[in-house]
């Protein structure tokens, strides 16, 4: 049984494609991600509670040393839910924690920077959606156009950058290098499966704090899965997940038929 739909008609010993390897994917690793998406939510807590105590005191001088060390202390955690999603998308054999640990050793001290220039940038849109929200005048549509495609810009850069530091060792101006030639070449899928991430976030902030139950749960995870899996064979052709990881981790599916 998948989230949301009865996934139970499809042959299992063999990829599915479209919506059914959707129902495939929750079928198989819904309950490892969403133990990872419990250690996510822990790691995000510091980086959370820097921020609301920094809106609470209207404070860019908190704000800026507060997201910085809770985004760095966060993008480890974030590396090792990214890795654990691209393990299912590509059914890598193994244990959930086994892939957790791993991810921690391999991408731990890489995703420090990335994690502190992530959290900034959150820090700065939420303390910029505080400002918007109490503010007696609105400001201008070409101002809100602005900070929506800005904000769209950060979600693209999250769904392309974080997979290449999980799945590749490259420096950081190749994976920056790589975001703009995939942009370019898929910029429609990009833009909407960016959009998507986007319009998932502002339900969560528009419905708060009632949606903060389903954070630990659903939070996350979730919508990386969606996103990630309508980019998968893009990437796939991109950057040969499949034909450079096969090698190493062997076929599930043609060992489930042997």
């Amino acid at each position: 049984m998948g989230m949301f739909f009865a996934d139970d008609r499809y042959d299992e010993s063999r990829r599915m494609e479209g919506f059914q390897r959707y129902k495939q994917l929750l079928s198989f690793y819904a309950g490892r991600w969403v133990k990872v998406n419990l250690l996510t939510t822990l790691g995000a807590l510091p980086l959370g509670l820097g921020i609301a105590f920094s809106i609470l005191s209207s404070s860019v001088l908190v704000l800026i040393p507060a997201s910085l060390a809770g985004g760095a202390i966060f993008g480890p955690f974030l590396a090792a839910l990214y890795d654990s999603i691209f393990r299912g998308l590509r059914d890598a054999p193994g244990s959930w924690w086994e892939h957790y640990r791993r991810s921690w050793k391999q991408n731990g001290r890489a995703s420090l920077l990335p994690g502190a220039l992530a959290g900034l940038l959150c820090g700065m849109y939420a303390f910029m959606l505080y400002l918007l929200w109490s503010a007696s005048v609105l400001p201008g549509w070409s101002t809100l156009a602005v900070g929506l495609f800005s904000a769209v810009l950060f979600c693209v850069l999250n769904l392309l950058y974080w997979p290449q530091l999980v799945l590749f060792r490259q420096s950081n101006r190749e994976r920056l290098y790589n975001i703009v030639l995939f942009t370019l070449k898929y910029f429609w899928r990009v833009m909407g499966t960016a959009l998507l991430l986007l319009v998932y976030f502002l339900v969560y902030l528009l419905f708060a704090p009632w949606t903060l139950i389903l954070v630990p749960f659903v939070g996350l995870w979730f919508i990386l899965l969606v996103c990630e899996l309508l980019l998968y064979r893009q990437l796939d052709a991109a950057f040969k997940i499949e034909e450079q990881f096969v090698q190493i981790e062997g076929d599930p599916w043609r060992e489930s038929t042997c």
